[in-house]
């Protein structure tokens, strides 16, 4: 019966294995797969200081390293003040790197020097006369991996309460980021990119194990929202996900929720914190991935007869070749 409701067709193309994690350990003259290591959540306070912002961000990248974290987050827009206005102050071209993007130069000096992966929340870049809300992955050699740009952009009006438009200064990004790391494979979206079950059922099936969202909601959206739709998203696609949000400043203009987070494949709150800064150091074990997909075996009772989801990216790939 369960062929007759064609589950492999429910993703097109085919849903990808979740790879073997790159981590090994040597143990005499071999080597044997890692499948545990720490992550660091850095819940940072941001200031209108650029320059005390990369000061603070190094500090707290090397103390959650300190701690035993591998693999380290943080938040969106660390680096500047979250308003339109501080936007184009504080954007930086990231493909000139050095001196054009200090923020940037930092995050690989560092991941180089301590050996850990960076998912270097996000920061306001400059391309051209275009700006984007980006976040750049950087690996244990200190190059970088991956560069990600906002997909969905913050625009809310919610009469009495708040009002937003991101994209007055942000273009959208157009592409979704996953990217191999010696800590697994990650997919990465930010803040708003969490509203859409969408992008996280394409970075399942791409084989993601853990989904990384550097996010700032905020006093409207977060009470009800953040912690929700971290766990629906874990839930669904069964993997892990992490959030990073800035520390709350009640005297900012916008206002953080905080709350930093990592969810387990069961929709399973692991970690998290309160508003103030924190530094959250937590376990993630990939051997849960299958064990859980085992006993709940949804990719096997999808109903491809249905429904349908195509990851049009990997569509066109696939099709050039």
């Amino acid at each position: 019966m369960a062929s007759a409701f064609r589950p492999q067709q429910a993703r097109i193309p085919p849903a990808l294995a979740i790879p073997i994690p790159l981590l090994t350990k040597a143990i005499g003259n071999l080597f044997c797969f890692i499948y545990r290591f720490k992550i660091g959540l850095c819940q940072l306070t941001v200031t209108p200081d650029k320059k005390r912002n990369i000061k603070h961000a190094r500090k707290a990248i090397k103390e959650a390293a300190q701690k035993g974290a591998q693999l380290v987050v943080l938040p969106e827009i660390w680096n500047s003040p979250y308003s339109n206005d501080s936007f184009p102050v504080y954007a930086e071209d990231i493909d000139a790197g050095h001196d054009a993007s200090p923020s940037t130069a930092m995050l690989a000096e560092v991941s180089g020097q301590l050996k850990i992966t960076i998912v270097g929340g996000s920061i306001p870049e400059r391309c051209g006369d275009k700006l984007y809300n980006t976040c750049c992955i950087f690996g244990t050699d200190g190059k970088l991996k991956a560069k990600h740009r906002k997909i969905h952009l913050f625009d809310i009006d919610i009469p009495g309460k708040l009002t937003f438009m991101e994209s007055k200064t942000f273009t959208a990004g157009e592409t979704p980021t996953i990217v191999d790391t010696d800590v697994g494979r990650i997919g990465i979206g930010i803040c708003h990119d969490i509203c859409f079950e969408e992008l996280a059922m394409i970075y399942a099936s791409r084989g993601a194990h853990l989904i990384c969202y550097p996010g700032a909601f905020n006093m409207t959206s977060g009470p009800s929202h953040w912690e929700l739709l971290q766990r629906s998203r874990a839930a669904d696609n069964q993997l892990y996900v992490a959030t990073c949000s800035p520390a709350r400043d009640a005297g900012a203009g916008y206002i953080a929720w905080g709350h930093s987070t990592l969810v387990g494949p069961f929709g399973d709150v692991i970690a998290t914190t309160e508003h103030d800064e924190d530094i959250i150091i937590a376990e993630i074990d990939y051997s849960i991935l299958e064990q859980r997909r085992t006993r709940i075996p949804l990719a096997k009772q999808r109903r491809g007869d249905l429904y349908r989801l195509v990851d049009i990216r990997r569509l066109d790939a696939h099709c050039r070749l």
